[in-house]
């Protein structure tokens, strides 16, 4: 930044604090500073005798504080450098609604031109957890990572190695070398914190090394598209690109997340990993350098409003089972496709977000009680889950062609095709806009099995007038239940 640019905002400030006026009318409230400084009438000094000042202005009763907080955890918090060589093409290029503090090839985010190769530095943040020097980051922080530096406060580098990463839940641990007696910090609990209680936030943003803001917690449970465990603490605290992998801290200086990611439109809108869900892989990382996650074996859905009434709900709730592998452990127990899971082990489903957060919790191998809702009776299933690969789905289209018939109560026209009944068209402003597409292959009508167009528009004829109609679908090789309320 040329060097005028940095005297504006200083003369400015300089010009503010000189029209200060030093007096105050009686009308004028006192300050803060004026309320709390002692001065020689009031004081306890004996007559004659002038009080002390003060050489730090106490904490006012009820406040945090935070230069205690911070003089205390700051040692710990180190300063990430990372050295890497990669193409563009396999860099990420980190567009809205979230980024995650900094792209590999660029400052902070996009991409070069296309097959440019260059030595990237990428700015980040971590935190000791131990005197051993096991440092926690974010994974993408040293996703592609050939040389690791860590820095502390007191300005000593070391060079580290990654022990482990998650990519799932973006998690790392790095081995600090030669380093001995390091400064740590303790983890507490995320799950204990309350949304509006106030947060701290450490870490190396922009680069400019050790910085300290403080926020509250703006809430909880946040899913923000990042990866299949989305379940963020959200913040007002100021975080900004390289602030990743830094703690997020209550005010008894343990560590509650990790800075991740931040909102690029918004102010005051930053998100952190709760540091429970790190708690329960870390002994896996630690000890053998990956994650294992339970697999249950099923693909779900979110359950909107029309779907939810056409199961027999009275509100959307649980996780919606679109399709159970084949001989998967699901498959084994007995669940099936419609099925509605509300519990795993007595934990709660509350939506198809928390399934695979409470099912990854539980080790392979590890026999789980699953409850569901099926055709409007609860059912109990145990089920020994198996290891979760995250395998690649079938991604293979649906046919397209033909005029196809006309479903007029659905709003669409239908095309038989090799593949099934496939929706060739969908009425504006009929019941199906918005929830069925073009390609889409109606599967069931009502969980009934249809083939043809025609075997459709027989379901659909045979259904009570005002009721929904539940028709499970294949869309781009997923399968899928979707609610449709009759106009």
């Amino acid at each position: 930044m040329p060097h005028d640019m940095l005297k504006a905002p200083l003369l400015l400030l300089s010009m503010a604090l000189a029209a200060c006026p030093h007096g105050q009318t009686a009308q004028q409230k006192p300050t803060l500073a004026a309320a709390t400084t002692p001065t020689t009438a009031d004081s306890a000094a004996p007559s004659g005798e002038s009080a002390a000042p003060f050489a730090t202005p106490p904490v006012l009763p009820g406040t945090p504080d935070i230069a205690a907080l911070a003089a205390r955890v700051r040692p710990a918090v180190v300063n990430i450098t990372v050295t890497e060589e990669a193409s563009t093409d396999e860099a990420p290029s980190f567009q809205l609604p979230f980024d995650f503090f900094f792209g590999p090839n660029t400052p902070f985010g996009g991409r070069m031109p296309r097959d440019h190769v260059l030595p990237a530095h990428a700015l980040g943040s971590g935190f000791i957890i131990d005197d051993g020097g096991h440092v926690i980051t974010n994974a993408h922080v040293v996703a592609h990572a050939k040389t690791v530096k860590v820095k502390l406060l007191d300005e000593r580098e070391f060079t580290a190695k990654v022990r482990a990463r998650d990519p799932d839940l973006d998690v790392a641990v790095l081995d600090v070398e030669g380093a001995k007696n390091l400064p740590s910090v303790a983890l507490g609990s995320s799950d204990a914190l309350r949304v509006g209680e106030y947060v701290v936030a450490v870490g190396n943003p922009f680069g400019l090394g050790d910085t300290v803001t403080m926020g509250i917690v703006s809430a909880k449970s946040r899913a923000i598209g990042a990866g299949p465990y989305d379940d963020f603490i959200q913040t007002d605290a100021a975080i900004n690109p390289g602030n990743s992998g830094g703690p997020l801290l209550n005010l008894r200086g343990q560590v509650v997340g990790i800075n991740t990611a931040i909102n690029p439109n918004g102010q005051g809108i930053g998100f952190a990993i709760p540091i429970d869900d790190i708690k329960r892989i870390l002994p896996q990382l630690m000890s053998t350098g990956h994650v294992s996650r339970g697999r249950l074996g099923v693909t779900i859905q979110p359950m909107d409003a029309p779907t939810a009434k056409a199961l027999g709900l009275n509100e959307p709730r649980g996780a919606l089972v679109a399709d159970v592998a084949q001989d998967g452990p699901a498959a084994k127990a007995g669940l099936k496709a419609g099925d509605v899971i509300e519990s795993v082990d007595q934990a709660s489903v509350r939506d198809s977000r928390e399934l695979p957060r409470i099912v990854s919790a539980h080790a392979p191998g590890s026999k789980v009680s699953v409850k569901v809702m099926r055709q409007g009776h609860e059912q109990s299933f145990d089920v020994t889950l198996d290891t979760l690969n995250n395998e690649s789905t079938d991604k293979s289209g649906p046919s397209r062609e033909g005029p196809g018939n006309a479903s007029p109560s659905l709003g669409v026209r239908l095309a038989d095709t090799p593949n099934g009944a496939t929706v060739v068209a969908v009425t504006p402003g009929s019941a199906s806009e918005g929830q069925l597409e073009s390609g889409d292959i109606i599967l069931q009508v009502n969980q009934r099995p249809v083939r043809t167009a025609a075997d459709v528009a027989r379901q659909v004829q045979q259904s009570p007038e005002g009721q929904p109609l539940l028709l499970k679908i294949r869309r781009q090789g997923q399968e899928q239940f979707v609610g449709i309320e009759r106009k």
